[in-house]
């Protein structure tokens, strides 16, 4: 046991020192543009239907159960005020963020872990070429970009999942449903859920970078970086959330 706490602190200082070396690659050139360009597009791009299906249908999921709740106190013309809270602040951001560990979260262990044990990435060092910033820093770059984007299209379709539901299959009155919501929801309430997609971006595109590039030698090992990078990233996130909604509680909800 002891052994397996210090290999756990072990790796938590090599991602940290992991972090270093990303910060240490931000002002070097060649800045390689059209890399970033590439990653926006396979990370924001190819992800707009999977987040479209997820938004739609957790904003359809919690209507249907905020009205039930409500019905009984004659107060559903509240479901689309609170759906749409839910969703900025914590739903969205945290749905998005677990979809996109699930599609390209995976993909990016296994892609650097490939590279790894088919020693690729050994043949670029030889180059002269820093991997972190060549292959790492479009990625993390890309995340911080997207991820708020990906965030606020799933709060968009979440929102008209829930007016569907409330209005189409309940005969929520559509003026007073609208009316309730825009004057509940506030900026700030949207602000701070794009402010929690940037931070979990970033910590996603970290550690499934972190676990591919350590990837042991054969296929077993590039499974077990892929696995490793999307259980890694999945708690980190929660736990971030948790965080990140204590300190905008105070800062911007004070």
């Amino acid at each position: 046991m002891f052994q397996g706490v210090l290999r756990k602190l072990d790796g938590l200082g090599r991602y940290f020192a992991f972090l270093g070396e990303l910060l240490k690659s931000l002002p070097r050139r060649p800045f390689r543009f059209p890399r970033y360009i590439l990653e926006m597009e396979h990370l924001g791009v190819n992800s707009v239907l999977i987040i479209l299906l997820s938004g739609g249908a957790i904003g359809m999921i919690f209507a249907l159960q905020m009205v039930v709740l409500l019905q009984p106190f004659q107060a559903e013309i509240g479901t689309g005020a609170a759906v749409a809270v839910a969703l900025s602040r914590e739903m969205a951001p945290v749905i998005t963020t677990l979809m996109l560990i699930a599609k390209n979260g995976s993909a990016m262990a296994a892609e650097l872990g490939t590279m790894k044990v088919t020693e690729q990435i050994d043949a670029l060092e030889s180059m002269s070429i820093n991997v972190v910033q060549y292959l790492v820093l479009p990625k993390v770059a890309a995340s911080i970009l997207v991820f708020p984007v990906l965030t606020l299209l799933a709060n968009v379709i979440g929102a008209f999942g829930s007016y569907f539901i409330s209005v189409y299959l309940y005969a929520i009155d559509s003026a007073s449903y609208l009316d309730y919501m825009f004057n509940f929801l506030s900026p700030r309430d949207v602000f701070a859920g794009l402010i929690k997609a940037a931070v979990m971006g970033f910590l996603t595109t970290t550690i499934c970078c972190f676990h591919g590039l350590n990837t042991d030698q054969g296929a077993k090992g590039v499974g077990n970086s892929a696995t490793n990078a999307v259980v890694s990233a999945s708690v980190s996130i929660l736990i971030a959330d948790y965080i990140l909604a204590t300190m905008l509680l105070r800062i911007i909800y004070a």
